[in-house]
Parts: C-alpha cells; sequence; structure tokens
C-alpha cells in the first residue's frame, strides 16, 4: 500500500458511526462471523488454528503486537462495509474529497517560467470526478504512482490551474510525499 491507499483506508475508517470491537476475543469471534473457519482466519492472520482457537475462548488476551495490529487492520477492513460504501458512492456523486497534502511538486511549463519541484503545502477540494476515479482505481488495485496521477491531475486543474482560468500548459507532477490525507 501506498499513501494515498492508506489515506483512503483512514477516511474509510472516519466514516464508522460504531465503533469496532475492542477485545481480542471479541475481534477474533467478528472475524469468524465474516470468514466462517479458524482456517482462513488463521490464515489471514499469520497465525495456528489453535491461537485462533485460544483467541476465541478467551484464554489468549494478549497477543504480540505484530498480530494484534493485524487483527486490528482485519477487523477494520471488513467493519460496516455499507457505511463505507454509502460514503464513497456520496464523495463520488456528489460531495466530491478533500485532500490535504504535503508533497514535492514538480512542474513542466513553458518556457522562460521556473519548473524546479518545490514542497508545498495544499488543502484542495477535489470535485466528485476526482473521487470516482480515485476510488474505482483503487478497487481495481492499481499502483500508487497511478493513484498520485489522478491526485496531481486534480490538483493541477483545481488548484493550479483555477479551473482553466490561468496556467493553460502547466503539467504538474507529485514528486516526494512527506504526509498525505483525505476526507469525503
Amino acid at each position: 500500500m501506498g499513501d494515498i491507499d492508506d489515506a483512503l483506508e483512514r477516511a474509510d475508517h472516519e466514516a464508522f458511526t460504531r465503533e469496532p470491537p475492542k477485545s481480542v476475543q471479541a475481534r477474533v469471534n467478528f472475524l469468524m462471523s465474516k470468514l466462517k473457519t479458524t482456517k482462513a482466519v488463521a490464515e489471514v492472520l499469520g497465525v495456528t488454528q489453535r491461537s485462533v482457537e485460544r483467541y476465541r475462548k478467551g484464554e489468549r488476551k494478549h497477543p504480540p503486537k505484530a498480530i494484534a495490529d493485524r487483527i486490528d487492520a482485519e477487523v477494520r477492513s471488513r467493519w460496516q462495509p455499507q457505511v463505507r460504501k454509502r460514503r464513497r458512492r456520496q464523495a463520488a456523486t456528489s460531495t466530491g474529497i478533500t485532500v490535504e497534502t504535503r508533497a514535492r511538486f514538480g512542474y513542466t511549463a513553458p518556457i522562460g517560467t521556473t519548473d524546479d519541484p518545490r514542497m508545498r503545502r495544499l488543502t484542495v477540494h477535489l470535485p466528485p470526478q476526482y473521487a470516482d476515479r480515485l476510488f474505482r482505481a483503487q478497487q481495481q488495485g492499481v499502483d500508487d504512482r497511478q493513484l498520485r496521477g489522478i491526485v496531481a491531475e486534480g490538483l493541477q486543474e483545481i488548484y493550479f490551474k483555477d479551473n482553466g482560468r490561468r496556467a493553460d500548459d502547466l503539467e504538474v507532477e507529485i514528486s516526494d510525499i512527506d504526509y498525505f490525507d483525505v476526507s469525503f
């Protein structure tokens, strides 16, 4: 996963209307309800079936940090899928997304203008068509470079070109991302 993929996942988690289960036992039981077998849960978590059984019964309450983090990530990725889908659909059709980033932007511009890449901190609201393109690309499993291209194009059109009111020949590229956050 890359910076943009991670940011989209974090934004999904902000949509939750209820918190996911807290205890390890409750989390593993939730995974069991989704995956149906201890073998499937064990494969997803990278532990033995016996460990899954111990977590389910409450015999083992404190897994190692790496396994606890995996349990948390797997629960969150399966928690409230309808709520997340509804929020994404709303962003892709009507509200759009807000991108906040500190990144190095490079430019291809007409001769006589500066094209040196430099760090900028931007908070820009992108219209629904860019949200839709981002969500579709993420679902198709494209790499972070292609997701950056979609975001760069959106920032280019909305922020740098001001919806076609200036800098017609400007091409924007994102190279180094210091941080990247999305809300929708």
